[in-house]
C-alpha cells in the first residue's frame, strides 16, 4: 500500500507542476503580447527543411490588396472620369484654330472698326488686309467692287457695317457642294494627288478613321510606289481603322496598284478606296502624264472614280494656284483637301482657290489628330477671320 501511494504522491505531484508551467508560460506571453512584443511563430517541419510559418504582415494603405473588381458587361463600357484638373482637349473648330489667320487681318480691322466713317483710306486698309491674309490681288479687287455695290445700294455708312458686308461677299463667294460623292455602284474611288510633303498620306488615314468609325468597309492603295516610308504609314493608318491596305513592290508601277484595290474591294464588298499617289512637282511634264494613267486605269474596273482630291499645304499661299491648275489638267481635280490651315497666316488661299478655279476645298486640316480634319464650313470659316482678337 505505501508503495502505491508513493506512486499516486509522485503523479500529483507531476501534474501540479506541469499545470503549474503552463499556466506561468501563458501568463508571460500574454503579458509579452500586451507589451507589443512580437511572438515568435512556431516551426514547423516538411520534408526534412525547416520552413517558418509566419503570419501574414498587416496591410497598410499602400501595400493593401485592392478590392476585387466588379465585372462588367463587355458591350457597356465603364465610364471614362477625367482625372482632377485635366481638361480634354477642345474640339477643332475654325474660330480656336485660326489664330495665326486672324492675326493678318487684325491691326487693319482694328484701324476699320476705330473710325466713325468710310473714307477713302477705310478701302485701302480693306483691301491691305485683304491682300495680306492671301486673298490674292485679282479676287480682292473683284470681292472689294462687289462690296462698293452693296454699300451704295444699302447706304451704308459706318465702318462696322462695311464690314459685315465684306464678310456676306466672301461667304457668298465661298459657298459650294462639299460632300464628297459617291459612286452609285461600289466601291466609290476617291484619288489623293498633290506635290511631296503635303499631307496626303496623313490625310487619307484621317479619312479613313473617319469612315470606319461610320461603319464604312474601307481599302486604302498604296500607290506611292516612290517613297520607301509611304506604305508603312498608310499601313500604320489602316491597322489603326481596320481598313484593308494594298501595296505593290517598291518602284512598281502605281496604276497596277491602284487597280488591284479597286478589284480587291469590289470582290469583297468594300464601300470605299482610298487611292494614294506619289508626290510630285507640277512642272515635271512626265510625271503628270503618268499620274493622268493612274486616273483613267483607276476608272476601269469596278465602281468609279468619283473625287479626285487636290491636298494643298495652306502655308504655301498663292503656291497652291499655280499647283491646282496643273493638277486640274492632268486629272480633273474635283475637290481641294486644305492642310496646315492652323498654322498658316495665308487663310485667304481658300477664297483665291474658289474664285480663280472656281474648285471647292472640301476638307481641312485643323490640327495634327484624327479628328481634326473636318469639312469645310464657309460661314465658319469667314467668321473666324474677321472674329476681334
Amino acid at each position: 500500500m505505501s508503495l502505491v501511494l508513493v506512486i499516486v504522491l509522485v503523479a500529483v505531484v507531476v501534474v501540479v507542476a506541469v499545470v503549474g508551467l503552463v499556466m506561468t508560460i501563458g501568463l508571460v506571453s500574454s503579458r509579452r503580447g500586451e507589451r507589443g512584443e512580437a511572438l515568435e511563430p512556431p516551426i514547423s517541419r516538411r520534408a526534412g527543411t525547416a520552413t517558418i510559418d509566419r503570419p501574414a504582415p498587416v496591410a497598410d494603405a499602400a501595400t493593401a490588396p485592392a478590392e476585387p473588381l466588379e465585372a462588367v458587361d463587355a458591350l457597356t463600357p465603364p465610364e471614362v472620369v477625367e482625372p482632377l484638373g485635366v481638361e480634354a482637349p477642345a474640339p477643332a473648330t475654325f474660330r480656336t484654330r485660326l489664330a495665326k489667320a486672324r492675326s493678318a487681318f487684325a491691326d487693319a480691322l482694328g484701324s476699320i472698326r476705330s473710325g466713325s466713317a468710310i473714307t477713302a483710306d477705310t478701302w485701302d486698309d480693306l483691301e491691305d488686309a485683304l491682300i495680306r491674309a492671301d486673298v490674292g490681288v485679282r479676287p480682292t479687287a473683284a470681292l472689294l467692287d462687289a462690296v462698293r455695290i452693296t454699300v451704295k445700294e444699302r447706304g451704308i455708312t459706318t465702318p462696322d457695317e462695311l464690314i459685315d458686308a465684306v464678310k456676306a461677299e466672301m461667304v457668298r463667294g465661298l459657298i459650294a457642294p462639299i460632300d464628297l460623292r459617291e459612286s452609285a455602284e461600289a466601291p466609290t474611288i476617291w484619288l489623293f494627288v498633290g506635290v511631296n510633303g503635303v499631307g496626303k498620306t496623313t490625310t487619307i488615314g484621317k479619312l479613313g478613321n473617319r469612315l470606319a468609325a461610320e461603319g464604312r468597309h474601307v481599302v486604302m492603295a498604296a500607290g506611292d510606289t516612290f517613297r520607301a516610308a509611304a506604305a508603312e504609314q498608310l499601313g500604320t493608318w489602316a491597322e489603326r481603322c481596320g481598313a484593308t491596305l494594298i501595296r505593290g513592290s517598291e518602284g512598281g508601277d502605281p496604276s497596277a496598284v491602284i487597280f488591284d484595290a479597286v478589284s480587291h474591294a469590289a470582290a469583297n464588298g468594300a464601300d470605299v478606296v482610298l487611292a494614294d499617289t506619289a508626290g510630285r512637282l507640277h512642272t515635271k511634264s512626265n510625271l503628270m502624264d503618268e499620274l493622268a494613267k493612274v486616273r483613267r486605269v483607276a476608272d476601269k474596273g469596278a465602281g468609279s472614280v468619283t473625287e479626285v482630291l487636290l491636298v494643298l499645304d495652306a502655308t504655301t499661299g498663292q503656291n497652291g494656284l499655280v499647283q491646282a491648275r496643273e493638277f486640274t489638267e492632268a486629272t480633273e481635280v474635283t475637290g481641294v483637301v486644305l492642310t496646315k490651315l492652323d498654322g498658316s497666316a495665308k487663310g485667304g488661299i481658300v477664297f483665291a482657290i474658289q474664285s480663280e478655279l472656281g474648285i471647292p476645298v472640301k476638307l481641312v486640316g485643323l490640327g495634327e489628330s484624327a479628328e481634326d480634319l473636318i469639312p469645310f464650313d464657309a460661314e465658319q470659316f469667314v467668321d473666324a477671320l474677321f472674329a476681334e482678337q
